[in-house]
């Protein structure tokens, strides 16, 4: 089978072909639909010894796809079932997996194998989408489930004056689940106005320029200063802004994975009462509520969607995403390199 192979730090990633692996007991075979690139792939390749990743290894946990073989102690699956995948893989039979959290067992990995035609994955990861639902968009519910777990975190009620700093695609789907949860003021704030139209298309009621005059724009917008803010960037020095435009006795939510340490004072947040939380994955029950949500509705998480690639174009787009580009959520699609293979023919 083709897959995306991390081969080291500033080395692209490489197409091989590499053997279709064989399910245990509790896993499943599956032919994958669509892998979404994440915002943490790159970053797990730019440090890979903090991630644990390791030259041939395949990246990409946001996927979607058909099941081709069980394992033998698998009863809820068959093949032909299209399912979305949870990475999180938990012991499955401690406290934490049990009551639908494995991404706080003590076991726990975050698993890969999306960048490939094929994978496997323990059964209990999986969910079976909604019939009207595209195989490919099932690959959304990872990251939905993401913003989901964010919002949820917060305490966020109806009313609420909401900035998030970070107009990609974890920034974008809170700015989805916010609306939906009730808040009044919903603005994204990015470097760029790329991504303000799309922006509103998943429920913003504004956009910002993020800088030195954010505060205003959003007081300007919005009436008063954010009752929460929501970090999704990751970079240094952004916790402290976010802790600087919240309002006193406001939250501030850490979601942005930023690696190697942070600067801030602390005293800002001590002297507003700031409750201050982070947030990075989901539980089970969250992920089952993000592939409802894919379905028909105002606000569609589907927008994000701006590229489907086959294998061909992988290397090149991963290098490109390092940098500030227009692209919002690219998908590694079966039916993308079917059709380059055919245009090839």
């Amino acid at each position: 089978m083709k897959a995306a192979l991390f081969d080291g730090v500033r080395q692209p990633l490489r197409i091989d072909d590499i053997g279709v692996p064989e399910p245990a007991d509790d896993e499943v075979l599956l032919k994958i639909a669509a892998c979404g690139i994440c915002g943490s792939d790159l970053h797990m390749t730019e440090d890979p010894v903090t991630f644990g990743l390791k030259p041939r290894d395949v990246l990409g946990h946001e996927f979607a796809g058909e099941v081709v073989r069980c394992g033998s102690g698998v009863d809820d699956l068959k093949p032909g079932d299209r399912v979305a995948v949870a990475p999180m893989r938990g012991c499955g039979h401690c406290e934490s997996c049990l009551c639908g959290e494995p991404a706080w067992c003590a076991e726990m990995r975050l698993i890969g194998g999306g960048y490939a035609e094929f994978t496997t994955v323990a059964a209990r990861q999986c969910r079976v989408l909604p019939q009207d639902l595209p195989t490919a968009e099932g690959a959304l519910a990872e990251p939905l489930a993401v913003a989901l777990h964010v919002v949820v975190r917060s305490g966020l009620k109806p009313g609420a004056r909401v900035l998030i700093l970070g107009a990609g695609p974890i920034g974008l789907l809170v700015a989805f689940w916010a609306r939906r949860y009730g808040a009044g003021d919903v603005i994204v704030a990015d470097l760029g106005r790329h991504q303000e139209a799309r922006a509103a298309a998943l429920g913003a009621t504004g956009f910002a320029l993020s800088g030195p005059g954010l505060a205003a724009e959003f007081q300007n917008q919005a009436g008063a200063a954010p009752d929460i803010v929501f970090e999704c960037v990751g970079k240094r020095g952004l916790l402290d802004f976010a802790c600087r435009l919240v309002r006193p006795h406001g939250t501030v939510i850490g979601v942005g994975l930023c690696v190697g340490g942070d600067e801030w004072d602390p005293f800002v947040a001590l002297s507003k009462e700031i409750t201050l939380a982070f947030a990075v994955f989901f539980n089970m029950a969250e992920f089952e509520t993000a592939l409802d949500a894919l379905g028909p509705g105002r606000f569609r998480p589907q927008e994000l969607i701006t590229a489907r690639i086959g294998f061909a174009d992988v290397a090149e787009t991963f290098e490109g995403l390092r940098r500030r580009t227009t692209e919002c959520k690219v998908l590694i699609t079966a039916e993308a390199d079917r059709s380059a293979n055919s245009g090839r023919n």
